[in-house]
């Protein structure tokens, strides 16, 4: 399994899943299969390779939040990183639930409001950490709390933050230890946009999967740009639901 405090699954919450899997088919090649009535219709999504790297689900028609895509972080130890999350001034949004014998999962905010998942496996780690075209390669939490999210995250999950020279950016480990990162988003956040996690997913060439998203019915809502770490690109899917997408760059 990943270790405490890293990533180890994504899902989405989508407003219609058919119309979904036609576009993310045609965009990375992904694959749904329905788990049935047991699991409330949860799909897995698997990618080109035939790994699995995700899940998708449909939104209530109640829920008043947007649909968007949730970053799991592992633990081994649920209830006391539950715990821990409270003393820290994050929140429990869904106490812990199990799924059948696969594990137990909870959803959590830190102190930004930022929200995300928790996962303790049983007979299921998670995704497999791969660099290839169609899996999730980073995560960050934009933090409208910066100061007080970092201590969040290393008293509940055991971060060891790494802060990067000249910006307000660290990463949960030093190195090529790190896995995830968190962003001092506090001034360009839109006004009432409330604190996120968001998700990269790797692309062969970022233009071109840029082109090919707009013509499947998605928006660009940032770039694509080169950066440091690659040529990126942040988008939506004809649904809102946004992500982003990275050519990573050879260093």
């Amino acid at each position: 399994m990943a270790a405490n405090g890293n990533p180890t699954w994504v899902d989405v919450s989508l407003p219609d899943v058919g119309s979904s899997q036609d576009f993310y088919s045609s965009l990375f090649g992904w694959t749904f299969e329905d788990q049935g009535e047991e699991y409330g219709h949860y799909h897995m999504i698997k990618a080109e390779d035939g790994r699995v790297l995700g899940g998708a689900m449909a939104a209530a028609p109640d829920d008043p939040t947007p649909p968007a895509w949730t970053v799991y972080l592992a633990t081994d130890d649920l209830t006391g990183t539950l715990e821990r999350a409270k003393e820290a001034g994050g929140t429990v949004l869904f106490d812990a639930m199990p799924t059948g014998e696969l594990g137990t999962m909870a959803i959590a905010t830190a102190p930004s409001g930022a929200a995300f998942g928790l996962w303790e496996p049983k007979t299921f780690d998670g995704f497999d950490a791969v660099d290839a075209s169609g899996h999730p390669v980073w995560f960050e939490t934009m933090s409208g709390d910066y100061d007080a999210d970092l201590k969040f995250y290393a008293k509940a999950l055991g971060w060891e933050p790494a802060a990067m020279d000249g910006v307000r950016y660290s990463t949960n480990r030093p190195g090529e230890a790190a896995t995830a990162g968190i962003c001092d988003a506090a001034e360009f956040l839109p006004a009432g946009t409330p604190s996120y996690w968001r998700v990269y997913f790797r692309v062969d060439n970022t233009d071109d999967a840029v082109a090919r998203l707009l013509e499947l019915g998605g928006r660009v809502l940032d770039g694509p740009q080169d950066s440091p770490f690659g040529r990126l690109a942040t988008v939506a899917d004809p649904s809102g639901v946004s992500f982003q997408m990275i050519m990573p760059s050879e260093a």
